[in-house]
Protein backbone atom coordinates (compact mmCIF):
# COMPACT_ATOMS: atom_id res chain seq x y z
CA UNK A 1 0.00 0.00 0.00
CA UNK A 2 1.13 3.55 -0.90
CA UNK A 3 1.23 5.24 2.61
CA UNK A 4 1.36 9.25 3.46
CA UNK A 5 4.99 9.83 4.75
CA UNK A 6 3.04 9.75 8.88
CA UNK A 7 1.76 6.75 8.35
CA UNK A 8 5.09 4.92 7.13
CA UNK A 9 6.81 6.58 10.11
CA UNK A 10 3.85 4.98 12.34
CA UNK A 11 4.18 1.38 10.35
CA UNK A 12 7.95 1.43 11.42
CA UNK A 13 7.76 2.51 14.53
CA UNK A 14 5.66 -0.63 15.02
CA UNK A 15 8.15 -2.60 13.55
CA UNK A 16 10.57 -1.38 15.55
CA UNK A 17 9.01 -1.84 19.02
CA UNK A 18 7.65 -5.48 17.89
CA UNK A 19 11.39 -6.70 16.91
CA UNK A 20 12.04 -4.92 19.82
CA UNK A 21 9.99 -7.42 21.90
CA UNK A 22 7.53 -4.91 22.84
CA UNK A 23 4.22 -6.58 24.61
CA UNK A 24 1.73 -4.94 26.23
CA UNK A 25 -1.73 -6.30 27.30
CA UNK A 26 -4.96 -3.26 27.62
CA UNK A 27 -6.47 -2.85 30.49
CA UNK A 28 -10.57 -1.47 31.51
CA UNK A 29 -9.90 2.13 32.02
CA UNK A 30 -10.71 2.07 35.59
CA UNK A 31 -7.95 -0.16 36.15
CA UNK A 32 -5.63 2.05 33.53
CA UNK A 33 -6.38 4.98 35.81
CA UNK A 34 -6.03 3.01 38.77
CA UNK A 35 -2.47 1.84 38.08
CA UNK A 36 -1.15 5.21 36.74
CA UNK A 37 -2.42 6.93 39.59
CA UNK A 38 0.55 5.60 41.77
CA UNK A 39 3.10 7.72 42.59
CA UNK A 40 5.55 5.51 41.38
CA UNK A 41 3.26 5.33 37.75
CA UNK A 42 3.83 9.50 37.56
CA UNK A 43 6.36 9.50 34.75
CA UNK A 44 7.24 6.70 32.00
CA UNK A 45 10.24 4.16 32.73
CA UNK A 46 10.18 2.14 29.21
CA UNK A 47 8.75 1.76 25.59
CA UNK A 48 5.23 -0.02 27.76
CA UNK A 49 4.78 3.15 29.81
CA UNK A 50 4.86 5.23 26.64
CA UNK A 51 3.11 3.57 23.92
CA UNK A 52 1.18 1.21 26.38
CA UNK A 53 -0.03 3.29 29.72
CA UNK A 54 -0.06 6.35 27.95
CA UNK A 55 2.56 8.10 30.41
CA UNK A 56 4.46 11.21 30.23
CA UNK A 57 7.67 10.59 29.03
CA UNK A 58 11.22 12.55 28.89
CA UNK A 59 12.54 11.76 25.74
CA UNK A 60 16.11 10.74 27.25
CA UNK A 61 13.99 7.36 27.85
CA UNK A 62 13.64 6.63 24.49
CA UNK A 63 15.91 4.49 22.38
CA UNK A 64 17.71 5.73 19.61
CA UNK A 65 15.14 6.71 16.87
CA UNK A 66 12.04 6.08 18.64
CA UNK A 67 11.62 10.00 18.92
CA UNK A 68 12.21 10.51 15.22
CA UNK A 69 9.72 8.42 14.12
CA UNK A 70 7.22 9.38 16.75
CA UNK A 71 7.87 12.94 15.43
CA UNK A 72 7.40 12.35 11.87
CA UNK A 73 4.35 10.04 12.64
CA UNK A 74 3.18 13.18 14.13
CA UNK A 75 1.90 10.98 17.50
CA UNK A 76 3.89 13.67 20.11
CA UNK A 77 2.01 15.56 22.52
CA UNK A 78 3.70 18.25 24.80
CA UNK A 79 2.83 17.77 28.70
CA UNK A 80 3.84 19.81 31.18
CA UNK A 81 7.66 19.52 31.68
CA UNK A 82 6.91 16.23 29.08
CA UNK A 83 5.60 14.60 26.19
CA UNK A 84 3.23 12.31 25.92
CA UNK A 85 2.39 9.78 22.81
CA UNK A 86 -1.48 10.74 21.14
CA UNK A 87 -1.92 6.70 20.45
CA UNK A 88 -1.52 3.61 22.05
CA UNK A 89 0.02 0.18 20.94
CA UNK A 90 -1.30 -3.24 22.11
CA UNK A 91 -0.40 -7.03 21.38
CA UNK A 92 -3.06 -10.00 20.40
CA UNK A 93 -2.23 -12.77 19.45
CA UNK A 94 1.00 -11.77 18.36
CA UNK A 95 0.47 -9.05 16.27
CA UNK A 96 0.45 -5.30 17.65
CA UNK A 97 -2.47 -3.07 17.17
CA UNK A 98 -2.46 0.50 16.98
CA UNK A 99 -5.05 2.37 18.81
CA UNK A 100 -6.14 5.56 20.69
CA UNK A 101 -4.38 6.82 23.85
CA UNK A 102 -6.01 6.43 27.07
CA UNK A 103 -8.01 8.09 28.10
CA UNK A 104 -10.61 7.93 25.08
CA UNK A 105 -12.44 11.03 25.19
CA UNK A 106 -12.66 12.18 21.79
CA UNK A 107 -15.92 11.61 19.82
CA UNK A 108 -13.37 9.28 16.83
CA UNK A 109 -11.71 7.77 19.44
CA UNK A 110 -10.40 4.28 18.18
CA UNK A 111 -10.91 1.85 20.78
CA UNK A 112 -9.11 -1.57 22.19
CA UNK A 113 -9.47 -3.22 25.14
CA UNK A 114 -10.46 -6.32 27.15
CA UNK A 115 -13.87 -6.55 24.86
CA UNK A 116 -11.63 -6.93 21.77
CA UNK A 117 -9.96 -9.81 23.90
CA UNK A 118 -13.11 -10.95 24.22
CA UNK A 119 -14.29 -10.53 20.95
CA UNK A 120 -10.55 -11.77 19.45
CA UNK A 121 -11.24 -14.82 21.65
CA UNK A 122 -14.99 -15.69 20.07
CA UNK A 123 -13.22 -15.11 16.11
CA UNK A 124 -10.72 -17.66 17.23
CA UNK A 125 -12.53 -19.90 18.54
CA UNK A 126 -14.85 -20.00 15.09
CA UNK A 127 -11.57 -20.03 13.07
CA UNK A 128 -10.63 -23.70 15.01
CA UNK A 129 -13.66 -25.09 14.38
CA UNK A 130 -13.30 -24.21 10.17
CA UNK A 131 -12.97 -26.74 7.91
CA UNK A 132 -12.50 -24.76 4.51
CA UNK A 133 -10.83 -20.95 4.17
CA UNK A 134 -14.14 -18.29 3.83
CA UNK A 135 -13.91 -16.97 0.59
CA UNK A 136 -15.23 -13.69 1.24
CA UNK A 137 -15.00 -12.30 5.19
CA UNK A 138 -16.01 -8.90 6.44
CA UNK A 139 -15.53 -7.51 9.47
CA UNK A 140 -18.09 -4.63 10.81
CA UNK A 141 -17.40 -1.58 13.17
CA UNK A 142 -13.47 -3.01 12.89
CA UNK A 143 -12.13 -0.49 14.78
CA UNK A 144 -8.88 -1.19 15.24
CA UNK A 145 -9.15 -3.83 12.36
CA UNK A 146 -8.58 -6.94 15.29
CA UNK A 147 -11.06 -9.30 13.76
CA UNK A 148 -10.45 -8.84 10.05
CA UNK A 149 -6.79 -9.24 10.68
CA UNK A 150 -7.23 -12.20 13.30
CA UNK A 151 -8.99 -13.86 9.72
CA UNK A 152 -6.80 -12.70 7.52
CA UNK A 153 -3.96 -14.45 9.53
CA UNK A 154 -5.51 -17.62 9.72
CA UNK A 155 -7.05 -17.76 6.07
CA UNK A 156 -4.66 -16.04 3.77
CA UNK A 157 -6.50 -16.65 0.75
CA UNK A 158 -9.73 -15.10 1.99
CA UNK A 159 -10.94 -11.43 0.79
CA UNK A 160 -11.47 -9.47 3.93
CA UNK A 161 -12.72 -6.50 4.44
CA UNK A 162 -12.29 -4.31 7.42
CA UNK A 163 -15.65 -1.80 7.33
CA UNK A 164 -16.02 1.78 10.26
CA UNK A 165 -17.35 4.80 9.67
CA UNK A 166 -14.53 6.23 11.57
CA UNK A 167 -11.72 7.29 9.39
CA UNK A 168 -9.34 7.31 11.90
CA UNK A 169 -10.10 3.90 12.51
CA UNK A 170 -9.79 3.30 8.91
CA UNK A 171 -6.33 4.72 8.68
CA UNK A 172 -5.32 2.82 11.95
CA UNK A 173 -6.67 -0.42 10.41
CA UNK A 174 -4.39 0.19 7.58
CA UNK A 175 -1.24 0.25 9.44
CA UNK A 176 -2.43 -2.44 11.73
CA UNK A 177 -2.70 -4.83 8.94
CA UNK A 178 0.29 -4.09 6.82
CA UNK A 179 2.08 -4.33 10.61
CA UNK A 180 0.96 -7.91 10.83
CA UNK A 181 1.59 -8.88 7.21
CA UNK A 182 -2.04 -9.05 6.12
CA UNK A 183 -2.13 -7.86 2.51
CA UNK A 184 -5.59 -9.90 2.31
CA UNK A 185 -7.20 -6.93 4.22
CA UNK A 186 -9.22 -4.17 2.54
CA UNK A 187 -9.87 -1.15 5.02
CA UNK A 188 -12.96 0.50 3.85
CA UNK A 189 -15.67 3.32 4.27
CA UNK A 190 -19.01 2.13 5.09
CA UNK A 191 -22.11 2.10 7.28
CA UNK A 192 -22.75 -1.52 7.85
CA UNK A 193 -22.29 -3.30 4.50
CA UNK A 194 -24.36 -0.85 2.88
CA UNK A 195 -20.89 0.24 0.68
CA UNK A 196 -19.55 -3.16 -0.40
CA UNK A 197 -21.48 -5.87 -2.52
CA UNK A 198 -22.50 -9.15 -2.71
CA UNK A 199 -22.85 -12.18 -0.40
CA UNK A 200 -19.94 -12.92 2.61
CA UNK A 201 -19.26 -16.25 4.18
CA UNK A 202 -18.16 -14.64 7.30
CA UNK A 203 -19.19 -11.74 9.10
CA UNK A 204 -17.80 -11.03 12.14
CA UNK A 205 -19.02 -7.48 14.33
CA UNK A 206 -17.67 -6.11 17.72
CA UNK A 207 -19.90 -3.15 17.88
CA UNK A 208 -20.41 -0.30 20.27
CA UNK A 209 -23.02 -1.02 22.58
CA UNK A 210 -23.66 1.23 25.49
CA UNK A 211 -25.70 4.30 25.94
CA UNK A 212 -23.49 7.18 25.79
CA UNK A 213 -23.81 10.34 27.11
CA UNK A 214 -21.14 11.53 24.41
CA UNK A 215 -22.29 9.91 22.01
CA UNK A 216 -18.41 8.56 21.27
CA UNK A 217 -18.51 6.04 18.26
CA UNK A 218 -16.31 3.55 19.60
CA UNK A 219 -18.89 3.63 22.55
CA UNK A 220 -22.29 4.51 21.97
CA UNK A 221 -24.90 1.64 20.38
CA UNK A 222 -27.75 3.92 20.17
CA UNK A 223 -31.45 2.86 20.52
CA UNK A 224 -32.42 0.99 23.78
CA UNK A 225 -30.13 0.17 26.45
CA UNK A 226 -27.41 0.81 23.35
CA UNK A 227 -28.65 -2.33 21.48
CA UNK A 228 -29.65 -0.21 18.41
CA UNK A 229 -26.30 -0.91 16.10
CA UNK A 230 -26.69 -4.81 16.91
CA UNK A 231 -29.86 -4.65 16.33
CA UNK A 232 -28.78 -3.45 13.10
CA UNK A 233 -25.79 -5.22 12.10
CA UNK A 234 -27.87 -8.34 12.23
CA UNK A 235 -30.38 -7.01 10.05
CA UNK A 236 -28.02 -6.26 7.48
CA UNK A 237 -26.17 -9.31 8.03
CA UNK A 238 -28.96 -11.95 7.64
CA UNK A 239 -29.75 -10.45 3.36
CA UNK A 240 -26.04 -10.91 2.80
CA UNK A 241 -24.96 -14.54 4.28
CA UNK A 242 -23.48 -16.88 1.10
CA UNK A 243 -24.97 -20.19 1.48
CA UNK A 244 -23.32 -21.94 4.68
CA UNK A 245 -22.20 -18.53 6.00
CA UNK A 246 -22.06 -17.26 9.57
CA UNK A 247 -22.74 -14.19 10.90
CA UNK A 248 -20.65 -13.86 14.35
CA UNK A 249 -21.80 -11.16 16.49
CA UNK A 250 -19.90 -9.90 19.72
CA UNK A 251 -21.75 -7.18 21.83
CA UNK A 252 -23.61 -6.69 24.91
CA UNK A 253 -26.71 -6.72 26.51
CA UNK A 254 -28.04 -5.15 29.43
CA UNK A 255 -30.28 -7.72 31.60
CA UNK A 256 -33.29 -6.34 33.11
CA UNK A 257 -35.20 -8.11 35.94
CA UNK A 258 -33.78 -11.63 34.62
CA UNK A 259 -34.65 -10.46 31.01
CA UNK A 260 -32.45 -9.94 27.90
CA UNK A 261 -34.27 -7.54 25.83
CA UNK A 262 -31.49 -7.42 22.94
CA UNK A 263 -31.90 -11.25 22.49
CA UNK A 264 -35.77 -10.82 22.44
CA UNK A 265 -35.50 -8.49 19.98
CA UNK A 266 -32.68 -10.34 17.52
CA UNK A 267 -35.07 -13.27 17.95
CA UNK A 268 -37.68 -11.54 16.82
CA UNK A 269 -35.54 -10.37 13.72
CA UNK A 270 -34.31 -14.28 13.14
CA UNK A 271 -38.11 -15.04 12.96
CA UNK A 272 -39.02 -17.13 9.61
CA UNK A 273 -35.66 -16.60 8.27
CA UNK A 274 -34.40 -19.88 7.78
CA UNK A 275 -31.35 -19.14 9.56
CA UNK A 276 -30.13 -21.26 12.80
CA UNK A 277 -28.62 -19.49 15.48
CA UNK A 278 -27.31 -20.10 18.76
CA UNK A 279 -26.43 -17.59 21.66
CA UNK A 280 -24.08 -17.20 24.86
CA UNK A 281 -23.38 -15.28 27.48
CA UNK A 282 -19.26 -14.83 27.83
CA UNK A 283 -19.47 -12.49 30.33
CA UNK A 284 -21.71 -11.92 32.85
CA UNK A 285 -21.16 -9.18 34.51
CA UNK A 286 -18.86 -5.76 32.24
CA UNK A 287 -19.04 -2.22 32.70
CA UNK A 288 -20.85 -2.63 36.29
CA UNK A 289 -19.77 1.30 36.91
CA UNK A 290 -22.67 2.15 34.23
CA UNK A 291 -25.48 0.96 36.56
CA UNK A 292 -24.90 3.78 38.93
CA UNK A 293 -26.93 5.94 36.68
CA UNK A 294 -28.29 7.08 33.30
CA UNK A 295 -30.08 4.57 31.14
CA UNK A 296 -28.88 1.41 32.69
CA UNK A 297 -29.61 2.75 36.74
CA UNK A 298 -32.76 0.48 36.42
CA UNK A 299 -30.97 -2.91 34.83
CA UNK A 300 -30.20 -5.80 36.81
CA UNK A 301 -26.35 -6.16 35.06
CA UNK A 302 -24.99 -5.77 31.72
CA UNK A 303 -23.58 -8.94 29.62
CA UNK A 304 -20.62 -9.70 27.24
CA UNK A 305 -22.82 -12.12 24.65
CA UNK A 306 -22.13 -14.39 21.47
CA UNK A 307 -24.93 -14.57 18.88
CA UNK A 308 -24.16 -16.64 16.31
CA UNK A 309 -26.25 -16.91 13.01
CA UNK A 310 -25.56 -19.79 10.33
CA UNK A 311 -27.26 -19.88 7.06
CA UNK A 312 -27.87 -23.30 5.42
CA UNK A 313 -25.46 -24.84 2.60
CA UNK A 314 -27.20 -25.21 -0.36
Amino acid sequence: MNFPETDKALLQLGQVLKAGGYDFTTSTPLTHARVNARLENAWAKNAGDVFGWSRTFQREILAPGIWELMNVAGIIETQENGFRSTLRLSSLSGDLFWHSAFPTNQSDAVFFGPDTYRFASAVESWIDCSRSTPPRAVDICSGSGAGAILIADAFENCEVFSLDINEVALRLARINSALAGTPNVSAQYSDLLKNVDGEFDLIVANPPYLVDPGARAYRHGGGDLGAGLSLAIVDAAKLRLAAGGTLLLYTGAAIVEGIDPFRVAAEKLLENSGLEYSYREMDPDVFGEELEFGAYAHCDRIAAVVLTVTKKPN
